[in-house]
């Protein structure tokens, strides 16, 4: 059996900050299922369309390239997140074109919140929602499909069949690394201002969150959040740093502090083993102490990524962030004492929002100075809280996946028109990087040409809108 697992293409609108400042992220989900199904001894390709900048034609080439090299492909994959739905079904249309005989396999977030998505587009045979690898596995493996698990499917009537959730994995370190061999390496970077050193590459060592916010669907992978151990990420930073490079490692995960116990573990071992590299996070206010952060500093962390989200406390309860504000000011405060940079995010238009409290956000993120702040619009994602709130009340827009980008109001909420919200979006960064005090001290910070380069690139997306 042959699998080729392909990541669509990402495209970003004009007026998106992300186009000029987003990076390159490897498609670590499907990676991973990669590394799963060779560890079973299947054959897998994966087609990195976004890092490769493949659309159209040059997706075509490639695909009917793989298949020349490797051989048909009884099974194709394709991941897709909400806002990579039209591309994904482009790249679906595009994989049957060129291989009419595979069997085409939906996955990701999309997939599993909004499966009939994908199965009312003719060239989709199945989903596989949540985490794929047993499914997948068995799918390939010739299981029937009314006894796969997480699996839905288009019925020979055409009728659309859910099979029952399957379960998730307990033991994470029980799954293999993700199958870097068959990712293009060298096209992956963070965001700019996300990294110091190239090359840099992501990784996740968890599964679910921990938190109950209204507009995450963080919880796509389970309430109960499961980590791989220290030790088993330290041996997978040992692989990447000797076989490619690795100077700099971004964690993706939704709060990479939230398992204190392990996170502990990994700064002693990245200490005592002297790791030759630097490292960012995500990570929540109320996660972080001045013994973890003193630990993080002395490990390799310069960056922690915090969702702020609101300078409203009946905002932050509206979304059910359950952090205060005072608790937010401090850990930005704590985190900069340390010599790490603080890296705030903040939703423009929640439930509830008016003027006053888009004012009270903005002031919140001068008032606490963090080293990069991001205004994002507030979006209902599909599988969220604060989707079925908004679309139960009749407040959903629009139901175009590709407006879903963090730069686009897609709900009218009341009491503020979606215009308002997309001014503020705007005005906040041309206010925040504009300020004297900003820019002095981000000015002293850089050190070589490329920064000068980047800090270039960034202003130009921050007043170029």
């Amino acid at each position: 059996m042959k699998v080729l697992l392909i990541n669509p293409r990402q495209h970003f609108k004009e007026g998106n900050i992300w186009k000029s400042v987003m990076g390159c992220v490897p498609p670590l989900g499907i990676a991973q299922l990669a590394a799963y199904l060779l560890k079973k001894g299947i054959d897998v390709r994966i087609i990195d369309a976004n890092a490769e900048s493949l659309d159209g034609p040059g997706l075509l080439a490639r695909i009917r390239g793989v298949a020349g090299a490797y051989g048909v492909p009884d099974f194709t994959g394709i991941t897709s997140t909400t806002n990579t739905f039209f591309q994904a079904v482009l790249a679906g249309k595009i994989v049957k074109e060129a291989l009419p005989d595979t069997i085409l396999v939906a996955g990701g977030v999309h997939a599993t919140i909004l499966p009939e998505d994908f199965l009312k587009q003719e060239v989709f045979d199945l989903c596989v929602r949540g985490e794929g690898e047993i499914p997948l596995f068995e799918l390939v493996s010739g299981k029937n499909r009314a006894e796969i698990l997480s699996l839905s499917y288009r019925m020979d009537d055409g009728k659309i069949a859910h099979n029952p959730p399957g379960p998730q994995f307990e033991n994470m370190d029980a799954l293999p690394m993700p199958a870097y061999e068959l990712l293009p390496m060298g096209s992956y970077r963070p965001s700019l201002g996300g990294y110091k050193k190239l090359p840099a590459i992501g990784m996740v060592t968890s599964r679910g969150c921990p938190g109950k916010c209204t507009f995450c669907y963080g919880q796509y992978f389970g309430k109960k959040v499961r980590f791989r151990s220290a030790e088993v990420i330290i041996k997978e930073i040992k692989y990447l740093i000797a076989e490619h490079g690795i100077k700099e490692v971004s964690f993706y995960d939704d709060t990479f502090t939230a398992a204190r116990a392990n996170l502990i573990k990994f700064c002693e071992l990245a200490v005592s083993e002297d790791l030759s590299v630097i490292w960012s996070c995500f990570s929540r206010t109320d996660f972080v102490t001045p013994e973890i952060l003193g630990l993080m500093k002395k490990a390799g962390c310069h960056q922690i990524c915090y969702g702020i989200e609101s300078g409203d406390e009946g905002i932050l309860r509206n979304i059910q962030k359950n952090v205060s504000l005072k608790t937010a000011k401090e850990a930005i405060r704590l985190t900069k004492s340390f010599g790490i940079e603080a890296r705030a995010t903040f939703m423009l238009g929640n439930p509830g929002e008016t003027k006053e409290t888009l004012m009270k956000t903005y002031r919140f993120a001068v008032e606490i100075d963090p080293d990069i702040a991001l205004f994002n619009i507030t979006t209902p994602f599909p599988g969220t809280a604060m989707f079925d709130w908004a679309s139960s009340n009749g407040y959903i827009k629009t139901y175009n996946w590709s407006d879903y980008d963090l730069s686009k109001p897609v709900m009218e909420i009341p009491g503020l028109a979606s215009g308002e919200i997309e001014k503020y979006y705007s005005m906040f960064h041309k206010k925040f990087y504009s300020r004297p005090k900003y820019l002095l001290r981000r000015l002293l910070k850089i050190t070589s040409f490329s920064q000068v380069k980047e800090s270039l690139t960034a202003l130009r997306a921050v007043f170029g809108r």
